[in-house]
């Protein structure tokens, strides 16, 4: 699926099960709480925090696809083509940072 495809099922999602869209304050917390549970496997999981046994069956993929959901939300309701901005995103680092990491003596 496109990225431009997934917002428009986002969208049709809410409109179908979710009434409609939190306002964009809420939704700026509800991203931030999801960012945080992936940093909370990401840190026990590969970092040096232990796990705790309720941490183990946490899935991350289904945590990191409930932060691209309320991302998704927020475009949607804010007017941003995703696909659009990704790519002028990605245009900008191009031509900012085309030898930047190559040159990296940290990165080699």
């Amino acid at each position: 699926m496109t990225i431009e495809e997934a917002q428009k099922q986002v969208d049709d999602w809410i409109s179908t099960f979710g009434v409609r869209y939190f306002n964009e304050l809420t939704n700026m917390a509800m991203l931030t709480e999801e960012v945080g549970e992936v940093a909370r496997i990401i840190a026990r999981r590969y970092g040096e925090q232990s796990e705790k046994e309720s941490d183990k069956s946490k899935d991350l993929g289904d945590e990191m696809a409930d932060v691209l959901f309320v991302l998704i939300c927020l475009a949607n309701q804010t007017g941003i083509n995703l696909q659009e901005a990704l790519q002028r995103n990605l245009d900008k680092k191009t031509k900012r940072d085309s030898t930047r990491h190559l040159d990296n003596e940290k990165l080699k």
